[in-house]
């Protein structure tokens, strides 16, 4: 719609800075430092919703860090769109690793720099400047209700509980999400699922203090080397998890599905390339994309114990540990998952060591249908505006909130993301295309007209 474009025109360089600003704030959910950074954050987000347009706006309390909620009702008979998002971000680390600050964004080559940048606030906002676009010209078509948290990052642990509280409040006939990737802007798709996640923590230890290597070497445990040992341990020969009972009730895809599923782009070296590695590594029997979209994992997320300061100091340490994630596919359960980690981590661990499992956070694998009225919006939108159809295809990540908002509001949730999988998510100099991010502004009213057009049929 032209007056879409015109007002997006005219308005693209303050869109631009507002999201500058937002980025400018440390809203690391995970660190308790930044607690106060969180809390004004949300506080930003409820400013901008204001300006935008959004009313009944307000920064909600939880246990942990706020959730910031807004809406639009303009006649209560029309369709209700419930916009989520998150507005905090992963530790930054490591910092030596960023060409610039992480929470100084900068431009370069069309793409900004910072932590956030697209995950999430980048794409989130967008969400927040089309609205803004519809109601300053007039034409939203529909009711838009706004609930952005601050807990994705540490798996929303305060959102279900807001979620049961806020039943009548959060009444909609979809959830809209834009956290997830698209192959390119030439090759345009949406996401139809995101696996589940099981994150752990684990322990070991052997004597009671760092001892001298060389004194006690080869007489007590390493409990650096028995973890390492027992990590290897968790994958065999084909790289399979060994876990007993990991792939139990894993709903596998029919041979034409997964041929289907490989048709999308997919340049192996060009993928190794941009990663910089020399060969590809997985689970035996499946190709790339299924291995990232379809299978389930289990990944060492960090590892550390004894000295690992500047230079030499020869300790055999009393402790170590490791962070551990599992990602998850339809027909396996977090919960279930986690029992089974820690019941075999404690099994396989020597005498010579006492170990300790700590499940932190997880959620459930979801699929969207792809028959589902605000998909064909969603693949309408994007179409109008690409000039082609989006591919539909498996996203590796998680948003552990997706499943419980079919399980507690009993909404279907669309995931059109617009961010690339080469945006270091979770990595340093993390950026965020402004192609991607005006496109989104582009892109998103289009979903909303669709919407409304096909729930009034």
């Amino acid at each position: 719609m032209q007056v879409w474009k015109d007002y997006q025109a005219q308005h693209k360089d303050r869109f631009l800075n507002e999201l500058l600003e937002l980025l400018r704030i440390p809203s690391v959910s995970a660190d308790s430092r930044h607690n106060e950074d969180t809390k004004r954050c949300a506080e930003a987000v409820k400013q901008r919703l204001e300006e935008a347009g959004a009313e009944k706006v307000e920064v909600c309390p939880t246990a942990g860090h706020p959730i910031v909620y807004g809406e639009k009702i303009i006649d209560p008979s029309f369709p209700t769109v419930l916009v989520y998002g998150h507005y905090d971000v992963q530790p930054p680390d490591p910092l030596d690793l960023w060409t610039s600050p992480p929470f100084e964004p900068v431009i370069k080559d069309g793409k900004i720099f910072a932590r956030g940048a697209c995950d999430d606030k980048g794409q989130f906002y967008m969400h927040v400047k089309a609205f803004e676009t519809m109601i300053k010209t007039n034409t939203l078509p529909c009711n838009v209700k706004f609930m952005i948290e601050g807990e994705e990052e540490v798996g929303s642990n305060n959102l279900g509980i807001f979620l049961d509280s806020n039943k009548e409040r959060l009444k909609a006939d979809v959830v809209l999400i834009s956290d997830t990737s698209m192959i390119s802007l030439d090759t345009p798709s949406i996401d139809t699922g995101l696996r589940g996640l099981a994150y752990m923590e684990v322990g070991v230890t052997g004597p009671n203090r760092d001892l001298h290597s060389g004194v006690y070497g080869g007489a007590v445990a390493n409990p650096a080397t028995i973890l390492a040992k027992m990590i290897a341990s968790l994958h065999d020969e084909n790289n399979h998890v060994t876990i007993p009972g990991f792939y139990d009730g894993v709903q596998e895809l029919s041979a034409a599905e997964r041929k289907k599923l490989n048709e999308a782009p997919f340049d192996e070296a060009e993928y190794k390339k941009d990663l910089g590695v020399e060969e590809l590594w997985g689970e035996k029997g499946y190709t790339t994309i299924e291995r990232t979209g379809i299978r389930p994992t289990l990944e060492v997320n960090g590892i550390w114990g004894g000295y690992t300061g500047e230079g030499a100091k020869t300790v055999l340490p009393s402790k170590a540990f490791a962070k551990i994630s599992m990602r998850l596919v339809p027909g396996q359960d977090w919960v279930k998952i986690s029992d089974l980690f820690k019941a075999h981590f404690e099994k396989i661990a020597p005498k010579s060591v006492k170990v300790t499992v700590t499940a932190h956070h997880g959620g459930s694998p979801y699929v969207t249908p792809t028959d589902h009225l605000a998909f064909k919006a969603a693949s309408q939108a994007i179409t109008e505006t690409f000039g082609k159809e989006p591919i539909p295809v498996r996203g590796g990540g998680s948003i552990p909130i997706v499943a419980l908002f079919e399980k507690v509001l009993g909404l279907k949730t669309v995931l059109m993301g617009f961010g690339l999988d080469s945006d270091n998510l979770h990595s340093p100099n993390e950026k965020y295309d402004l192609a991607n991010f005006y496109k989104g502004i582009e892109t998103i009213p289009y979903f909303h007209q669709y919407f409304a057009e096909g729930s009034k049929k």
